[in-house]
C-alpha cells in the first residue's frame, strides 16, 4: 500500500474535508445555541406493605405492588387525565396549534416512571420497591409542580383502586348472603310444607305405623272372635226360647226360683255395664244409646214385676210377659254388641287401609325429603362460607378504608431544578464536528472509487503493460494556490456564519427547528444527546 500516494490525495481533497467539517460544526452550534433549555424535576415514592399483620387481619386487595403500579400508569397516561393535567396547569400556552392528540403523545414522552426493587421472583430476596416519577418542562417551576401533581394522582389512584376492589368484594360476598339466605328460606318452606302435606307418610314414623298395623291386625282378630261368640249366643238364646218360651232354664228344665227378681238382676247388670262403658266410649256411641234404651225397657220390666209380685206370683200371663221382656232385651243386648262390633271392624279396616297407603308412599316421600333435606345442607353450609368471607371483607374494606394496607409513600417531593437538564450543548456542538469530519472523509472516498483517472506511473502499468522512464507532475502556482486556500475558507466562512443564521430565521419565522431535530435523533437512536 502507497500510504504517500493516499496522503496527497486526501491532502489535495482536504478542503472538502474543512467544508464539510464547518458545516457540521456550524449546524450542531447552532441547534446547540438555538434549542430552548428543558428543566427535569423528579419525586421519589415507596411501596410499603401493610400496616396490619396478615395472621391478624387481612386485606382482601390481592394485587401485587408491580401489577398496582403498571395498572396506576395506564390510568395516568390515558387521554382524559392528560388532557386535564394540561389544562389544569397550563402547561401549553392558550394559542398553541398543538392538537389534542399531539399534547397528549407529548406528555407520554415527558412522563417518566421508573420502578426499582421489588419481588423479581417467588423465592428471591424482596427489596423495597422504589417509584420515581419525573417530568420535563420549559421552566423549572413547572416541571415540580407537574412532577408533584403527577405523584398525586397516582396516590388518589392506588387508594381509589384498593377502596374500590375491597368495595366490590364487599358488596359481592353481601349479595350472596342474601340470595342464600333467599334460597334457605324457599327450601325450608318446602321442607315444611313438604312434611305438612305428607303428615302421615313421612320416614321417621314409619316404624310406628307398622306397629300400629300390627296391633290393628290383632284387634281385628279378636272384634272377630268376639262378634262369632255373640252371633252364637244369640243363636242359643233364639233356640231356647223359641223351643221353652223361657230365657233360662234349671236343671230339671224348670224356672228356677230366684231370690230376686230376674228383671232386677238384668237391670242392675245393665246399669253396671253402663257405668263401665261411659268412662271408656264416648256419650253418643251407638252401645251407649242400646244399654241407655235396653236399661229403660228393664226399668218397666221391674215395675211391671213389682206390681205383680205385690199381687202375688198367680199371674201366669205376667211371667210369660216378663219372659218375653226379658228375651227382646238379651236379644237387644247381643245384636247391638254384634253392630258395635262390625262398626269397629270397619274401622279398624279403614285404618289399616291408610297406614297401608301411607307406608307405600314413605320411600318415595323419603328420597324427596332427603333431596330437599341434602339441597338445605349443601346451601347452609355456603351459607356460613359466604358469611364467613363477608366478614372477613369487612375487615378488609375497613383495613382498606383507613389506609392500612399495601400503600404508597411519598418519600421526596418534586423541587424545582437550579439547572436544566438538556440540551447537552457541548456534545451537540462535538456531534456536528464529527459528523462534518466523517462526511468529508465519506466524500473523499466516495470520490477516489468513482475516479477512473490514470493518476500514477502504476495506473500506466496496469493498464497498457509498459514501463515509464519518467514522470513529470501537475505544477501548482502560488497563485493557484491561494486561490484554492481562499475559496475554501470563505466556503467555511460563509457556512459557519449561514448557518447558524439561517436555521435561528427559520425557528423564528417558519417552525421551530427542535421537533424536527428531536425526530432526526429519535430515528438514528441518538435522542439521548438532548
Amino acid at each position: 500500500m502507497d500510504l504517500g500516494y493516499y496522503w496527497k490525495i486526501f491532502r489535495r481533497r482536504l478542503p472538502y474535508v474543512i467544508i464539510l467539517a464547518a458545516l457540521g460544526t456550524a449546524i450542531g452550534v447552532s441547534l446547540a445555541m438555538t434549542l430552548p433549555p428543558t428543566y427535569n424535576s423528579e419525586a421519589t415514592l415507596i411501596v410499603e406493605s401493610e400496616q396490619i399483620p396478615g395472621d391478624l387481619a387481612e386485606t382482601t386487595v390481592r394485587t401485587g405492588e408491580v401489577e398496582a403500579l403498571q395498572i396506576i400508569r395506564q390510568r395516568i397516561l390515558s387521554r382524559d387525565v392528560l388532557l386535564e393535567l394540561a389544562n389544569e396547569l397550563e402547561i401549553y400556552p392558550p394559542d398553541s396549534e398543538l392538537t389534542a392528540d399531539q399534547k397528549v403523545d407529548d406528555l407520554r414522552q415527558r412522563i417518566r416512571f421508573t420502578t426499582t426493587g421489588g419481588q423479581t421472583s417467588s423465592r428471591g430476596p424482596r427489596d423495597a420497591t422504589i417509584v420515581t416519577v419525573g417530568f420535563t418542562a420549559e421552566t423549572g417551576r413547572l416541571a415540580a409542580e407537574t412532577a408533584n401533581e403527577v405523584v398525586t394522582l397516582i396516590l388518589q389512584e392506588n387508594v381509589e383502586m384498593r377502596t374500590a376492589v375491597a368495595r366490590q368484594t364487599l358488596d359481592f360476598f353481601t349479595q350472596e348472603v342474601d340470595r342464600l339466605e333467599q334460597s334457605l328460606s324457599r327450601v325450608s318452606s318446602q321442607i315444611r310444607e313438604f312434611r305438612e302435606n305428607n303428615l302421615e307418610a313421612l320416614p321417621d314414623s314409619l316404624e310406628f305405623r307398622r306397629g300400629q298395623q300390627a296391633t290393628l291386625q290383632e284387634r281385628l282378630a279378636q272384634l272377630e272372635r268376639e262378634q262369632a261368640s255373640l252371633r252364637e249366643q244369640r243363636d242359643r238364646l233364639t233356640t231356647l226360647y223359641e223351643a221353652t218360651g223361657q230365657t233360662a232354664l234349671d236343671g230339671s228344665g224348670r224356672q228356677p226360683r230366684l231370690q230376686a227378681s230376674p228383671a232386677r238382676e238384668r237391670l242392675d247388670n245393665l246399669r253396671s255395664q253402663y257405668a263401665e262403658l261411659s268412662g271408656v266410649l264416648a256419650e253418643g256411641n251407638p252401645r251407649l244409646a242400646a244399654l241407655r234404651s235396653q236399661i229403660e225397657s228393664a226399668e218397666a220390666a221391674v215395675e211391671s214385676a213389682s206390681s205383680a209380685n205385690a199381687e202375688g206370683d198367680s199371674a201366669a200371663s205376667s211371667e210369660q210377659q216378663l219372659e218375653s221382656s226379658l228375651y227382646q232385651m238379651q236379644l237387644s243386648d247381643l245384636d247391638s254388641q254384634i253392630a258395635y262390633i262390625d262398626e269397629q271392624r270397619e274401622a279398624a279396616r279403614e285404618r289399616m287401609e291408610q297406614l297401608t297407603r301411607s307406608i307405600e308412599q314413605t320411600p318415595g316421600n323419603a328420597v324427596t325429603l332427603d333431596s330437599l333435606e341434602r339441597d338445605y345442607e349443601n346451601l347452609q353450609a355456603q351459607y356460613n362460607q359466604a358469611v364467613a368471607n363477608r366478614a372477613r371483607a369487612e375487615t378488609g374494606s375497613m383495613i382498606e378504608s383507613l389506609s392500612r394496607g399495601q400503600r404508597i409513600s411519598v418519600v421526596e417531593q418534586a423541587v424545582p431544578p437550579t439547572s436544566p437538564s438538556s440540551p447537552n450543548r457541548p456534545v451537540i456542538s462535538i456531534a456536528g464536528l464529527m459528523g462534518g469530519l466523517g462526511l468529508g472523509v465519506a466524500l473523499i472516498v466516495l470520490m477516489e472509487l468513482l475516479n477512473s483517472a490514470v493518476r500514477r506511473p502504476q495506473d500506466i502499468r496496469n493498464a497498457l503493460g509498459i514501463e515509464t522512464f519518467a514522470t513529470i507532475p501537475y505544477m501548482v502556482t502560488q497563485r493557484e494556490r491561494m486561490r484554492r486556500r481562499t475559496v475554501t475558507l470563505t466556503t467555511a466562512l460563509i457556512l459557519l456564519v449561514g448557518v447558524p443564521g439561517g436555521l435561528w430565521y427559520i425557528d423564528r419565522n417558519v417552525m421551530p427547528v427542535q421537533p424536527l431535530f428531536e425526530s432526526v435523533l429519535d430515528k438514528v437512536n441518538l435522542g439521548h444527546l438532548i
